[in-house]
This record gives C-alpha cells, structure tokens and sequence, in this order.
C-alpha cells in the first residue's frame, strides 16, 4: 500500500490537546493507527494528553523540543524517537528557533 501525503492537505491545529501555539499537519488514519508528518512550530507545544488505547511513536526529521512521558522528560533531537507507550501520558513542546518536525505513528492496540 502506498500513502501519498503529497497529494493530502495539510492542516494547521491550534492549541492542540491544550498546548500553546501551533502545529500543522498531514494524517492518514485508518482502523490500525494514524501516520502523521507534522510540524510543532517555534514555541508551540502539544499538551499533555493520554494513549489510553494506542503506542504513540514520534520519530524526530529536524529542530529540537522536549517530551515529558508519565513525568520523565526526554531531549528530542533529529535522529531520535519518543515512545509513549498505551496507557501512559506525555506532552511534547518545541524548544528550539525552528519548527520541530516529527513523523507520529500511531499504532492502536
């Protein structure tokens, strides 16, 4: 199967999960999960929310940010990925000048 996200429209999230600023994305969702390229853009954040039902994996392309998973925070750096895994909560903000840009998958299990 192949996802084009060229082809997807995306779009732009205030606030999200009651986070500061903005962040934009594309989403493709299905009964499985969600994969979502998005951009957390200078000094917005996504808060702090729940994976009652899902692993959330949030692999870094580029800026810098922070994640705090069930209280523990983790640098976020590109090359690095942040897991949170079903039944925890996290929140990740964007710490550095430029948007940090991640790659979600979302795997429901």
């Amino acid at each position: 199967m192949l996802i084009d996200f060229n082809d997807m429209k995306e779009i732009t999230v205030s606030k999200m999960n009651s986070g500061t600023g903005e962040i934009s994305a594309k989403m493709y969702v299905d009964g499985d999960g969600k994969i979502i390229p998005c951009r957390i853009h200078k000094g917005s954040s996504i808060g702090m929310h729940e994976h009652p039902t899902s692993d959330d994996i949030n692999y870094v392309i580029s800026g810098t940010g922070k994640a705090i998973c069930d209280g523990k925070e983790e640098i976020l750096a590109p090359g690095s990925c942040h897991i949170c895994k079903k039944g925890s909560s996290h929140s990740i903000i964007n710490t550095g000048d430029d948007d940090l840009v991640i790659l979600t998958v979302v795997v429901e299990k």
